[in-house]
Order: C-alpha cells, then structure tokens, then sequence
C-alpha cells in the first residue's frame, strides 16, 4: 500500500496501463516500479485490476474496473471513454505532476489529460510497431486519427526501439520529442557456463518462448527444424490460439520426438539455462524481452530480422544485407530474413556443427545483456521524466 511517510517533496506520479498481465510492457512497468518508488510517489493505474506480476511495497495500486479486460472492442470503446473521465478525475483528485502511460489506449487518455490539464507532465509510451500493432482495420483507422491529434498533445514520447520512433514520425504523424529507452532486465544469479556450451552433440536442444499466435510465427522454426538433416530438441514455452494448429503440423512432418510444446510455465529461466540455443521466428516486434533473457542466462541466439529489436539486440542496428536462403553472422549472434525457414535452417546447422561458435556467442551474450540491466535503464528512465 502507499506509504504516507515519504518524503514530501517527491512528485506523484501515475503509471497508467491496461493491466499488469503477463506481456512485455507488463513486466517492463513491473520493473520500473521497483526503482521508482525509490525517487516518487507512485500510483499504478489500471484498465482492469489483473496483476500477473508483483507490485512492490511502496506502490499505490488502483483498477478503474472489475470487468475482464477481454471484451468486444465496441466495448472497450465505451471503456475507455468511462476511464477517461475516472483518470480525470483521479488526476486532480490525487494532485498528479507526471502521468506516463504504456500502450495505445492508455496513451490517448493520456493525450485528453494533456488538452485539459497544462498542470500534469504527460508523458507516452509506444511499445510496438505501430503500423504492425493494430488487429483489425477499424482500430487501424482510429490510430491514423487519432494518433496525430492526441498523441502530439503530450510533452514527450518514448519508446523501445528507434523503427518505432521512426514509424510515429512517417506515419502517424507524431511530432512530439522522442526517445528510445530500452527495456530492462535483471540480471539472473545463475546463467550459462559458456565453456559447457563448446561440445558435440548429436542433437543440439533449442528453446523459444512467446504466445503461439501468427506474429510469433512459430511454424517456421518447426519448418527449419524439417528441412535440416540434423536432429533437434526443439521446445516451446507459452500457449495461444494456434496451439492446435502447431501440433498438427509438427505431427504432418513426424517431428514429435524433436518438437515440444511446453505451455506456460513459471520457471522460464530453469527452462533457458537447460538449452544451448534460444531462436525467435518472429514476423515482428517492439523489443524482443525474450530474446533479451535468453542473453542474459548466456544462449546463443539466433531471430529474424524483424522490424525492430532484434537488429538492435544482435548487430548494434548497424543494417545488414541477408540474401534469401541464407543468414548473417552479427556481433551478437545470428540473423535470418523473415519467414525464411531455409536460412533459419541453415543457421541452426551452423550453430549445431560448430561448437566452438556457440560458446562465443553464449559469452557475447552474457557480455550484450549487462547494457540492459534494469538500474542503468531507469537511469535513463529517470533522466528522461526530469528533463
């Protein structure tokens, strides 16, 4: 709960998302929270009071709802009129000085609190590609209108990747100053003796995680995986709509002793360290957290070159020139076009027949994740709200 005793001259703040589920920018705000209640004071205010992560002491939590938060989209629209007037009025009620939200929805209310309130600091969020982000055409269209209008009332915009900045500029219109502030991580206590990855092995054991859905595009890594004359324990944490639709296909091309679905699971790191390569077969994302711990327990990865993250993660965002069929060798690890299962299947042979590659890439990993550890982020963080 919110402890009145701090001191009186720090700011109140509000961190305003649709819940605190289980997604990236979920953990991201869960993260942050732990190193701003040191500097302010602070109230998380949610859509929906759903929290699969921790809240830690010292933080304010307030839902605007008790409704589950998968609901029609018409209603969700009449929702998020509601939670406007509520976050008004929370607002002034609370003597807010800076407001930050995370996600589309939170950052247009964000926006109506900035065209009637010069008092609050207003601050936005973007968390993926926002010309790959929207699900249906009609939420398509309310971003292009809305975007430029609410948006571009707010005093700054950051986000977790440069092509996303660069995508509100081109194509939405927004115009307000912008940063990039990559997402955090904490450094875990047991990671990956890099020495152990550099052995032979007959079959090399792959690991990925993320929403089994058409974005992450996992069929492609099961296609990789067929069209290779090397054999693979191929495992896959987390579950989503097209679960069925993975497992018929692994069963068509008789991969079912080289490919597991492993559903949710809690103890995603125990799962990492016990793998010797993370892959992501993405179509797109913002900031790739998974590919990002996969680093940091010391694996050698492999991903597409999606529309952003994985670019910046693995080769410096210095641009890369990948020939269909193929993949390239970046500083950090492995890149392959998008959709590309031959070159995905030529990377993980690499990976698979040169072992003394894989140990490289387990210590450029361990050496990449030490940027993205959670107090040099905030410090950037914190910097970014004060200035």
């Amino acid at each position: 709960m919110f402890d009145t005793n701090m001191p009186l001259n720090q700011k109140n703040i509000a961190i305003l998302s649709i819940s605190l589920t289980s997604g990236g920018a979920e953990k991201v705000i869960s993260l942050l929270l732990k190193e701003l209640r040191n500097d302010y004071k602070v109230t998380l205010v949610l859509f929906h009071g759903v929290l699969h992560f921790p809240v830690p002491e010292g933080v304010e939590v307030f839902a605007m709802s008790d409704k589950s938060q998968n609901r029609p989209f018409y209603k969700k629209f009449f929702d998020l009129i509601r939670f406007i007037f509520i976050y008004y009025r929370f607002i002034k009620k609370r003597n807010i000085e800076i407001s930050i939200s995370f996600l589309a929805f939170p950052n247009l209310i964000n926006g109506v609190v900035a065209s009637f309130n010069k008092n609050v600091k207003t601050i936005i969020s973007e968390r993926g590609f926002p010309s790959d982000n929207v699900t249906s055409k009609l939420s398509f269209y309310i971003s292009k209108i809305f975007y430029p209008i609410l948006y571009n009332k707010c005093d700054k915009l950051f986000s977790n990747s440069v092509y996303i900045n660069n995508d509100l500029k081109d194509n939405f219109g927004v115009k307000i100053p912008m940063e990039v502030i990559y997402n955090p991580i904490e450094l875990p206590d047991k990671t990956i003796n890099p020495e152990r990855l550099n052995t032979q092995t007959n079959k090399l054991k792959l690991i990925t995680a993320g929403t089994i859905n058409k974005r992450k595009n996992h069929i492609m890594v099961v296609r990789a995986i067929n069209a290779s004359e090397l054999d693979y324990d191929f495992s896959i944490l987390g579950d989503g709509d097209l679960r069925s639709y993975l497992t018929e296909e692994i069963a068509k091309f008789k991969l079912e002793d080289q490919v597991s679905l492993k559903g949710k699971v809690k103890n995603v790191n125990d799962y990492l360290i016990a793998n010797e390569c993370f892959v992501l077969s993405s179509f797109t994302e913002g900031f790739p957290n998974a590919l990002i711990e996969a680093m940091a327990v010391g694996l050698p990865c492999v991903s597409t070159n999606c529309l952003s993250g994985p670019l910046e993660l693995l080769n410096e965002n210095e641009a890369v020139d990948i020939k269909n069929g193929e993949f390239c060798i970046g500083k950090y690890g492995l890149l392959v076009n998008n959709d590309d299962h031959i070159g995905l299947s030529k990377a993980l042979d690499y990976y698979h027949a040169n072992p003394e590659e894989r140990e490289r890439f387990g210590r450029l990993s361990l050496e990449r994740a030490k940027a993205y550890e959670l107090t040099s982020i905030y410090s950037q963080f914190n910097q970014f709200i004060k200035s």
